[in-house]
């Protein structure tokens, strides 16, 4: 009763006149609480030095060990408008099963015919290269026969040379023969003419000899046009030797010019062939790609996108997929900086959500609906929320997670820490001091301090 009023019924009224009065402000009650009090301070100060696991609290979720064991979307590679569904959601698929089929959007692919067009235009094209080297090789035999004709050519007008260097020969021979004739006539009508005049010999004999000597100096004149020609001839067999080599590397030349010329328009059909085969297997490809399969075992979650004649654009997600086969695992979140504390392989208790559990975060042994777990990675870099994104694994040594237990679920994770006193660690609570660093055993600090 508040004694607010002026009045004060507490000196008014005596309390001990009534039954309850007298059992409250009895003297053996007082006795009996002073007994209470002092049984719980002991209980209490014997409790201060019990043993406390210092922890770190975190929230946290269900989620898989492994990255290809997680909820997934499939996307289409390439844009498409939907055409019929072969599934429902919360169907369990195969790997490789249908689960809808799209239909194309772009028009360059509408034609429905594309991949046997573009085969024969393969067949087309390799008969154009096929072609091409048959034509390269009937140039090549048209080349060697025109090496062949040149040489048998050349060897002709080289013995045509070689004949008028012999025929000038024979006839400069034939000139001195004559030039030396020609001498002899001379000093003949010389004799003839001193015997004429001294009266030894005729006029007739006379004029013979003169006859004789202009038929030498015109035999001269003769020998000396054929050696002129001979030597004309020479001169044509070697011009004939250069105008044989030049039509021959010119008809030659122009045989390589189309050799090359028709290798070139072969090794461009070689690429136009590479080229549509490539176009002929990335249709192949896309024609499979019309039809959404499964990558793995697992569950139909949503369909994201679901009317029939909606088209979307490549790489849009269209269903999502849970994997049927997955390993548990839970993703907790620490601060900063509790980060150290935390080690590969470190004991953390786990509650997760929806299962019924009491728990007491400093003495793990008598909690009852935890679930053992341990640290197998450590996020080196810090996540969107500001924290350190930790992975558990379910302990092997402890009772195996409930079966029912979904993967995105949340889930309440202990991580356990060391033993202290009880006292100890709520002097650290109220001083607002973090838990003791520590390093667990079998590290070399450890080995260290044990030195």
């Amino acid at each position: 009763m508040l004694n607010i009023s002026k009045n004060q019924l507490n000196k008014r009224v005596d309390l001990t006149e009534f039954k309850s009065g007298q059992k409250v402000f009895h003297t053996r009650h007082f006795a009996q609480f002073n007994r209470f009090l002092f049984a719980f301070a002991i209980v209490g100060f014997i409790v201060l030095f019990l043993p406390w696991t210092q922890n770190i609290n975190s929230r946290g979720n269900v989620t898989t060990l492994t990255p290809d064991q997680r909820p997934q979307t499939i996307q289409s590679p390439i844009p498409g408008r939907i055409e019929k569904w072969f599934v429902r959601e919360g169907d369990r698929v195969s790997k490789g099963d249908t689960i809808l089929f799209i239909s194309e959007i772009k028009n360059e692919y509408f034609d429905p015919n594309l991949v046997n067009r573009t085969g024969k235009q393969i067949r087309a094209k390799e008969a154009s290269v096929n072609s091409y080297g048959s034509k390269v090789n009937s140039l090549n035999n048209q080349i060697g026969a025109l090496q062949n004709e040149r040489r048998l050519k050349l060897e002709q007008a080289a013995n045509k040379l070689l004949q008028s260097k012999y025929k000038v020969q024979s006839d400069s021979i034939d000139l001195e023969a004559v030039k030396i004739d020609l001498g002899i006539a001379e000093r003949q009508i010389g004799a003839i003419q001193n015997l004429y005049d001294e009266g030894l010999k005729s006029l007739t004999e006379l004029e013979e000899k003169r006859s004789k000597f202009q038929e030498k100096q015109a035999k001269l004149i003769s020998q000396e046009n054929k050696l002129l020609a001979s030597k004309n001839d020479v001169i044509n067999a070697k011009l004939e030797i250069n105008r044989v080599q030049a039509e021959y590397i010119d008809k030659i030349s122009k045989a390589e010019s189309d050799k090359f010329t028709a290798q070139s328009n072969g090794f461009d059909a070689e690429a136009q062939v590479t080229k549509l085969e490539s176009d002929f297997t990335s249709y192949e490809i896309r024609n499979d790609l019309y039809y959404i399969k499964a990558p793995q075992d697992g569950f139909i979650n949503k369909a994201i996108i679901g009317g029939i004649g909606e088209t979307f654009k490549e790489g849009q997600s269209l269903v999502g997929i849970m994997p049927a086969n997955y390993d548990l695992a839970v993703e907790m979140f620490v601060e900063p900086i509790d980060l150290p504390l935390v080690h590969i392989d470190e004991e953390v208790r786990v509650e997760f959500d929806g299962w019924p559990a009491i728990v007491f975060s400093g003495w793990p042994n008598i909690s009852y609906g935890t679930y053992g777990a341990k640290v197998v990675a450590i996020e080196n870099f810090i996540s969107t929320n500001g924290k350190f994104r930790v992975l558990l694994a379910p302990d092997e040594s402890d009772h195996e997670w409930p079966e029912a237990i979904r993967v995105g679920s949340g889930a309440r994770t202990i991580a356990l820490l060391e033993d202290v006193p009880i006292w100890f660690e709520l002097w650290r609570k109220l001083n607002g001091f973090p838990p003791n660093y520590y390093q667990p055993e079998g590290t070399a600090q450890n080995k260290s301090d044990k030195k």
